[in-house]
């Protein structure tokens, strides 16, 4: 659910809402999602002094029912 939401967020932001990919998967802290993104949206989604990307783990980690939530943002090029 909460990569559905990320995923929904993050495509109305970009240009390329086709190569946004949402991978989640569980730590012993809690639950980490990783964003991927077009290397020219790379830049939209973290934002100045990276704002948007803060405001994307707040409203993750208010959706968040079951703990901690890790967000992570990279580019489609780094594997």
């Amino acid at each position: 659910m909460l990569a559905d939401a990320l995923e929904h967020l993050v495509r109305g932001i970009v240009d390329h809402p086709d190569d946004v990919r949402v991978r989640a998967s569980s730590l012993r802290r809690g639950e980490m999602l990783e964003v991927r993104v077009h290397p020219e949206d790379l830049g939209r989604v973290i934002g100045r002094g990276g704002r948007t990307a803060r405001a994307l783990r707040t409203v993750v980690g208010a959706l968040a029912t079951e703990g901690p939530v890790r967000v992570d943002v990279v580019d489609v090029d780094r594997r």
